[in-house]
């Protein structure tokens, strides 16, 4: 039997202008992940929770599991 964990993964849009000028940085998804597998977690894989009207992702989940 497995167990499932979610962390929650923002995006922040900086820049400026309506398409072309939009940046989006992501906090550090690679240390949350490497922490995870330190601790015995496995990462599965990752699903957008928010988006904004243009299409953009603004948060994901990170998925996370662990035999028990």
């Amino acid at each position: 039997m497995y167990k499932y964990e979610y962390e929650t993964v923002k995006y922040d849009l900086g820049g400026w202008g309506f398409c072309d000028g939009n940046v989006y940085t992501i906090e550090d998804f690679r240390s949350i992940i490497n922490k995870r597998a330190g601790n015995g977690w496995r990462f599965v894989g990752s699903i957008p929770t928010k988006q904004r009207g243009t299409g953009h992702t603004q948060e994901i989940d990170l998925i996370f599991e662990k035999e028990i």
